[in-house]
């Protein structure tokens, strides 16, 4: 069987990356042999990195070619469909589906995050393009936007394909070698344009914590950019913290996050990371999906860096809490992710069956 993925995926993004690995990881359980091809950005970085066929995801000639030779196409995961970060990426990822109808080849969404879609001509192109599709959305707002916009058709919430990720003892080399005592506190933060000086606010609530029995650790999820984003909230802050590199692997910075006691995390696949270690996080909300995901996994969103509902003070609070009553709160974790990590295997099950019986 031949498959194409479409995602947001040869851009150094650690979350959409780990959602490609992911998916290669149970679609070659579900279905041993699968020939897959990924649209990527860096096509040579995705082939050396997953042992997958690439093919240049702005080339219309190489992705309908790739295509055509398919037995359908793979749409997601990630949060592909919206308009919030810009206009380009409803049509290109809508694009990308059409080809495939164009081919005509069947199209399984799958596990998107869908929205914010603002504009009334996303809306309808959104609309029209996956009325001839299989859709599954990771959280209950993706599937209400859909509904809400006209899709008619059901719509299957599953859960994200990270959390179904199964990584056997991942290590980190940068973290082996340091000497790290205490309790330590992993932080994800991302550039987001706000009016509030959120970064300020997260480096008063980490310097509370920050002493001889807590160590601060920034985890860049997304490269050089979330680098900065760490490097320019650490040095708002009186106590010493620390920065692990922004090139880690992706089973590096889920070992990271594993081995410490409380995430403090904006990036949503560093809340995953967090849920899927059984690690207890506390979120800061800058997307409607980051509430979604809380909801999932009974974790709390601390306020959203985009507006003054929070400050320092309770962030501070909230994190101390969440210290002291570690072991309940990651039992109460556990319990909610581990139904959902059995539950991510079905969506590629869902996805194979579903290509299979439309190409007969």
């Amino acid at each position: 069987m031949k498959v194409v993925i479409s995602g947001y995926y040869g851009f150094n993004n650690v979350g959409d990356e780990a959602i490609l690995f992911s998916m290669i990881q149970v679609l070659q359980k579900v279905e041993p042999g699968i020939d897959i091809t990924v649209l990527s950005n860096d096509p040579a970085y995705t082939e050396k990195t997953y042992h997958v066929k690439a093919v240049n995801r702005w080339s219309v000639k190489e992705v309908y070619n790739a295509l055509k030779r398919s037995d359908g196409l793979i749409s997601g995961g990630g949060s592909l469909l919206q308009d919030e970060t810009g206009i380009k990426s409803i049509p290109y990822y809508t694009g990308v589906i059409k080809l495939a109808q164009i081919a005509k080849k069947p199209v399984f969404i799958y596990a998107q995050g869908m929205g914010p879609i603002h504009k009334k001509i996303s809306r309808m192109i959104v609309k029209n393009v996956l009325g001839e599709t299989e859709i599954t959305v990771r959280d209950l707002a993706s599937k209400k936007l859909l509904e809400t916009i006209g899709i008619r058709k059901p719509i299957e919430i599953v859960p994200d394909p990270v959390i179904g990720l199964n990584l056997e003892n991942p290590g980190n080399t940068w973290f082996n070698a340091q000497s790290f005592t205490g309790k330590l506190v992993t932080v994800s933060v991302r550039d987001w344009p706000s009016e509030i000086d959120y970064k300020k606010k997260i480096a008063a609530a980490l310097d509370s914590i920050a002493d001889a029995e807590n160590t601060v650790i920034f985890v860049p999820m997304h490269g050089e950019h979330d680098d900065k984003a760490s490097r320019d909230t650490a040095a708002l802050m009186k106590e010493k913290s620390y920065i692990s590199p922004f090139n880690d692997s992706i089973e590096e910075k889920i070992a990271l996050i594993g081995k410490s006691n409380l995430l403090l995390g904006m990036r949503l696949h560093a809340l995953i990371f967090s849920a899927i270690t059984y690690t207890p996080f506390i979120a800061l909300s800058y997307d409607p999906k980051i509430e979604a995901f809380a909801d999932i996994a009974g974790q709390p969103v601390a306020g959203s860096v985009v507006n003054g509902d929070w400050e320092a003070s309770f962030l501070s609070k909230a994190m101390k809490a969440a210290l002291e009553k570690e072991g309940d709160l990651s039992r109460n974790l556990r319990n909610r992710i581990e139904p959902l990590q059995d539950q991510a295997t079905d969506t590629a099950v869902k996805s194979i069956h579903y290509l299979k019986r439309s190409t007969k």
